[in-house]
């Protein structure tokens, strides 16, 4: 066969797996990858640099595909090119435990870059996989990092709004090496688009400043794919978008354009009659022309070894920042990095979102793949680095992000970075709008992206913005979030600790901060941060448990003044992370919190889930109110005197 001969019967076979599979599963979506076929194989078999051998070779071009929904397409590429992905793992999908899910998980299936499902979130991961990109090949040079982001996003993913920050962003940017490829089918589960869609999507992305190729009808056309594709890589000076008008369900007689196509798995009688125009059995479920394959295998290992050879050549002849490139891929920090964390004195006043940027300022050099920006609040949440160029065309190795105000696209982007890998983000707005964040911060947990989260004005302690502004249910919602790593410190020193353990862990860390100064207590401990609970001020034999987060833990301290004025004993514990204190055994926890003695939480937000670990909880079961924040506080009773007329009730009990 001739390299075009191969690449048709390859196209052939994802096609029949798109269909088979989706009917042996009874679940998916085959008609999207029927009609892309031919352009998954011009990406995976002529275009990208990737290694099947090693699909974590840092200098692989980056597939995202943001239409998750078709992920069968995917699979098949990453079977028929030879990754570890075999015809039973295509046979077992959408099947438990399975390693092709209904939608791509990164770190659970090899080739996948990221997980993709939620429509858009793939463009803004594909926005950060570019930025990535730019800062390592601007810091290192292009001889250690020299590649593309290529994505491929639906209708979907254009409607939902992320697509509108990313896309912003990419073109503001000026991100080239960012190829997006807008399969323009015109049909959504609901019907043709034209009942919801009429954008001009074309005119839209060249007014953010993307160059815009509209390919028109060659979506079965590999070698105009090809050139297309291979033109779009020669653009550096902006992101590209490419509109190829695609057929869903290609060749199907009955289901070509059809929106039951989308999301349902063909009849068995049409997928006999679509294999007997494609050529292959009718009859046989997952079939494959062995020579095909191992042909098509053969030939795109020993491309990719050739291009992966050819970079290690040039990596031990490049005399650059070894030890920087070193750490960045690792995601740590140079040796000693740890000893630049600053150190507060008891009874200094300094807000916890400052108290960040003194941390980040004198380590940013000692961590090579540490970027910080925010969403338009950059010196309000303590991300604006000292001495940094931001990042942008004029400073394309800039470490400073200016996000705007998009927080959609900043949570997406940070963790595209972090799964692009070298680069560690930290990304900060106040805390109320991390709901504008939550489908990323959830995907940065299902993925373990090592992002950090920074979200500030963390009570109604910000005081006269009011209510909107004021998050009372975010931290419950958020704890509620399995894999994500909540830290609320109470002082400067443990927002130290909190950025080191967040440095020095793997998965997604939110760090929640306050407007307000707090004073920097005594005792407050590293090592009882990492534990996620410890106690911060004990007592000859208390009678009561005091347990606060954040700017609470003041509060508690205060409290226990007062309760021992009047003869009760209590002990002070601070709980900056629940999930830290529950990773915790048993014993370790009951030696913080001792059974038998009656716990009282004091919390500036809602007291949903303290009952885990107390009887009675001061807190704020409503929205906030508009005032000086001190006053809010007061009026809405978190207060010493509140605390210890609670603690005493619950000791009559």
């Amino acid at each position: 066969m001739t390299d075009a001969e191969l690449d048709e019967r390859i196209i052939t076979l994802t096609r029949g797996l798109a269909m088979d599979a989706p009917r042996a599963a009874n679940s998916g979506h085959p008609g999207t990858a029927m009609a892309l076929a031919p352009l998954a194989q011009v990406l995976f078999g002529r275009v990208m640099k990737h290694d099947p051998a090693d699909p974590h070779w840092p200098d692989r071009d980056r597939f995202v595909l943001s239409a998750g929904h078709a992920s069968i397409l995917l699979y098949s590429m990453l079977h028929l090119h030879g990754y570890d992905v075999s015809l039973d793992d295509i046979k077992a999908f959408r099947t438990f435990g399975s390693r092709t899910p209904g939608h791509p998980e990164v770190h659970h299936t090899a080739g996948v870059e990221v997980t993709t499902g939620p429509l858009g979130q793939g463009v803004g991961n594909a926005v950060g996989m570019a930025i990535a990109e730019r800062v390592l090949r601007n810091r290192f040079g292009a001889s250690a990092c020299d590649h593309h982001t290529f994505v491929i996003a639906g209708d979907g993913c254009l409607e939902e709004g992320i697509s509108h920050e990313a896309g912003s962003l990419a073109g503001h940017l000026g991100l080239g090496r960012l190829i997006c490829i807008y399969d323009d089918n015109h049909i959504t589960i609901d019907g043709e688009t034209e009942l919801s869609f009429s954008d001009d999507t074309a005119k839209r992305f060249e007014a953010y400043g993307w160059h815009v190729e509209d390919l028109g009808e060659i979506a079965n056309d590999t070698d105009a794919l090809e050139a297309a594709l291979r033109q779009a890589k020669q653009i550096e000076d902006r992101p590209v978008l490419l509109i190829l008008r695609s057929h869903i369900g290609y060749p199907s007689p009955k289901f070509t354009d059809n929106p039951k196509a989308h999301g349902d798995p063909f009849p068995p009688e049409e997928i006999a009659a679509v294999k007997n125009i494609l050529g292959i059995p009718a009859d046989q479920a997952f079939y494959e022309d062995a020579d095909a394959v191992r042909a098509n295998q053969e030939r795109s290992r020993a491309r990719g070894a050739a291009a992966h050879d050819a970079w290690n050549q040039q990596l031990q002849q490049w005399n650059g920042d070894r030890a920087g490139w070193d750490a960045a891929w690792s995601g740590r920090g140079l040796a000693g990095w740890q000893d630049q964390l600053p150190r507060w004195e008891a009874g200094d006043k300094i807000a916890t979102r400052n108290a960040l940027k003194k941390c980040l300022d004198p380590i940013v050099e000692y961590f090579p793949g540490l970027v910080s920006g925010a969403a338009d609040l950059t010196g309000n949440t303590g991300t604006l680095l000292a001495d940094q160029e931001h990042q942008g065309p004029k400073h394309p190795g800039g470490r400073q992000i200016y996000f705007g105000i998009r927080e959609h696209a900043m949570a997406a982007s940070m963790n595209g970075m972090a799964l692009h890998g070298g680069i560690v983000p930290f990304g900060g707005t106040f805390f109320v709008f991390s709901d504008y964040m939550r489908p990323a911060v959830r995907l940065a947990a299902i993925s373990n992206a090592k992002v950090v989260f920074v979200w500030t004005h963390d009570s109604v302690g910000l005081g006269q913005d009011g209510p909107t502004h004021q998050p009372v249910e975010h931290l419950a919602s958020l704890r509620a979030m399995p894999g994500l790593r909540l830290i609320r410190p109470a002082d400067a020193n443990e927002t130290a600790a909190a950025v080191r353990i967040a440095l020095e862990s793997t998965g997604p860390t939110g760090l929640v901060l306050s407007r307000q100064d707090l004073p920097v207590l005594e005792g407050t401990s590293a090592d009882g941060v990492a534990h996620g609970a410890y106690v911060l001020r004990d007592a000859l034999d208390f009678k009561v448990v005091l347990i606060g987060t954040g700017s609470e833990v003041h509060v508690c301290v205060a409290a226990a003044d007062l309760l021992a004025a009047s003869g009760v004993a209590a002990r002070v514990v601070s709980m900056p992370s629940w999930d830290l204190f529950e990773a915790l055994g048993d014993a370790d926890r009951k030696l913080v919190l001792p059974p038998g003695v009656p716990v009282v939480s004091v919390e500036a937000g809602t007291t949903f889930g303290w009952s885990r670990w107390a009887q009675a909880s001061v807190g704020i079961d409503r929205f906030g109110a508009s005032g000086p924040g001190d006053v809010v506080l007061e009026k809405l009773g978190i207060t010493a005197e509140h605390v210890v007329a609670t603690a005493k009730d619950l000791l009559i009990q």
